[in-house]
C-alpha cells in the first residue's frame, strides 16, 4: 500500500466533513472540560453507522460461536471496532480526530479497543452479552484500570490491588491512577493480583468487570493534566468491592498478564494513527503560517531556516504515513503486530510526533506559543504520545529484548 484509495479519501471527506461541523466549534468546550465527549463518539458513531456495524458483527460472532462451541479465542473481535471491514476506516477517523482534538480518540479507543476488547477477547459469551455490546456500540462508556499510583512503568510486577476469594466472591482493594474514562465509565475492566498468600510479585493476575454504582467503588472528577484535555482521567478507589466469579474474565486460566500484554500491542499500534493526525495538521498549519507571516518585507517561507523546518516535518509526516499504511495492510491480511513491533511504531511516531509540534511551535514564535494558534494545543498533546501506553523508555525494553532473544 503506497497511498489511500479513492474509497479511503471518500470515507476520510466525509468524517473530515463531521469533525468541522461538530467537533471544531465544541473544540473550546472540550479543552476547558466542560463537555465530556462522550456525546460527540456517540455522534460520531451514529453518523457513520458505525454502532450498526458494531451491532452486526458482534451478532455474527455469538451466533458462531454458538454453534461451534469449539471455536478459537483467537479471532480478531474486539481488535477492530469496525467489525472487521474495511481496515482504513478504523485509522482514517483516527488520523482525522488527531488533527482537532486527539483527546476525543483517547476516550474512544479506551472503551472499544482495550476495555470491549478484553471483554470480547477474554469473557464467556454471557459477559460479552452483559457488557461488551454497549461498549462496542458507544451506548455505555468503558475505562481499562492497570496503572497504580506506585507501580509506574511496572505495571504488572508493582501492582497493589488485590482479590481475595471469600466463599464464592472475590473482595477487591486498591487504587488506580491515571485511568482514560475513569471518572465517566460505566463499565471498568480492572485488573488486581490473587491475594492467596504467596509473594506479592509471584500471584497470578486477575481480570473483573465492574459497574459503575458498586459499593465501595469510588470514581474521582477528571484530573488536571497538560494536554489531551477533550480525554477525561482519573483516579478509582476500591474499598471491599464485592464481585462474583461472573464478573471475573477467563475464570482459571491465568491469562490477565497476557490479556494486558494483547492490549499494549493494540494500543501502541494506534498511537502511530493518532501521531501522524497531529503531524499532518502540524505540518498544514505551519507551511499557511510560513506563506503569509512576513518579516523583513519577505514571507518567511523564503528563510532556509524556516525550509529546514518544513522538510524534516515532511519526511517525519511520510515515515509515520508509511508506518501507518504498513499496519492497514497487516490487519487486511489477518496478522497483529509483535509487541516489539507495535513497540517500535510507537517509539518512532510518538516522538515524530512530538518533535513535529515543537519545532511547529517554534515556527509560530510568539503565536505558536498563544492558544489561538492551535500549534500550541496540539504540541501539549503529542507529549502524552511519549508517555501513555508505556514511555519511551519502555518501548526501548521491548524491542531490545525482542531483537536479544533472537
Amino acid at each position: 500500500m503506497i497511498e489511500w484509495s479513492d474509497e479511503d479519501l471518500m470515507i476520510r471527506d466525509a468524517v473530515r466533513g463531521w469533525i468541522d461541523a461538530e467537533v471544531r466549534p465544541n473544540l473550546e468546550a472540550l479543552e476547558s472540560g466542560d463537555l465530556p465527549p462522550y456525546d460527540l463518539l456517540r455522534g460520531l458513531y451514529k453518523t457513520f453507522g458505525l454502532d450498526e456495524m458494531a451491532r452486526s458483527s458482534f451478532r455474527s460472532r455469538q451466533e458462531k460461536e454458538h454453534g461451534d462451541a469449539g471455536e478459537s479465542e483467537s479471532g480478531d473481535s474486539g481488535e477492530r471496532s469496525d467489525g472487521g471491514g474495511n481496515a482504513a476506516m478504523s485509522m482514517l477517523p483516527v488520523i482525522e480526530l488527531c488533527k482537532v482534538a486527539p483527546g476525543l480518540v483517547s476516550a474512544m479507543g479506551v472503551g472499544l479497543g482495550l476495555a470491549a476488547g478484553t471483554i470480547m477477547k477474554r469473557g464467556t459469551p454471557e459477559q460479552r452479552e452483559r457488557w461488551a455490546l454497549d461498549l462496542l456500540t458507544m451506548e455505555k462508556v468503558g475505562a481499562w484500570a492497570i496503572t497504580e499510583p506506585g507501580s509506574g512503568s511496572d505495571a504488572f510486577g508493582g501492582m497493589q490491588a488485590t482479590a481475595k476469594k471469600v466463599g464464592d466472591e472475590y473482595v477487591i482493594n486498591g487504587s488506580k491512577t491515571f485511568i482514560t474514562n475513569g471518572p465517566y465509565a460505566d463499565t471498568i475492566v480492572f485488573y488486581c493480583k490473587l491475594d492467596d498468600g504467596r509473594e506479592a510479585r509471584d500471584r497470578e493476575i486477575l481480570t473483573f468487570v465492574l459497574d459503575r454504582g458498586m459499593e465501595g467503588l469510588e470514581q474521582s472528577k477528571p484530573l488536571r493534566k497538560m494536554g489531551l484535555h477533550s480525554s477525561p482521567t482519573g483516579e478509582l478507589f476500591l474499598s471491599d468491592v464485592r464481585a462474583g466469579s461472573d464478573r471475573l474474565l477467563a475464570s482459571g486460566s491465568g491469562s490477565g498478564k497476557d490479556s494486558a500484554k494483547q492490549n499494549f500491542v493494540t494500543e501502541r499500534a494506534g498511537v502511530t494513527a493518532m501521531a501522524l493526525g497531529v503531524i499532518e495538521e502540524c505540518l498544514k498549519l505551519s507551511v499557511e503560517y510560513a506563506k503569509t507571516r512576513e518579516l523583513w518585507g519577505q514571507r518567511i517561507g523564503d528563510f532556509q531556516l524556516i525550509q529546514l523546518k518544513l522538510a524534516k516535518m515532511e519526511v517525519a509526516r511520510l515515515n509515520v504515513q508509511n508506518l501507518v499504511f504498513r499496519h492497514v495492510e497487516m490487519q487486511r491480511a489477518g496478522r497483529t503486530p509483535t509487541l516489539a513491533e507495535a513497540s517500535a511504531m510507537k517509539l518512532y511516531s510518538a516522538q515524530a510526533a512530538n518533535e513535529v509540534a515543537q519545532e511547529a511551535v517554534q515556527l509560530f514564535g510568539g503565536n505558536g506559543y498563544m492558544s489561538e494558534y492551535r500549534v500550541e494545543q496540539l504540541a501539549r498533546d503529542a507529549k502524552s504520545f511519549q508517555i501513555y501506553a508505556g514511555t519511551d523508555e519502555i518501548q526501548v525494553t521491548h524491542i531490545a529484548r525482542d531483537l536479544l532473544s533472537s
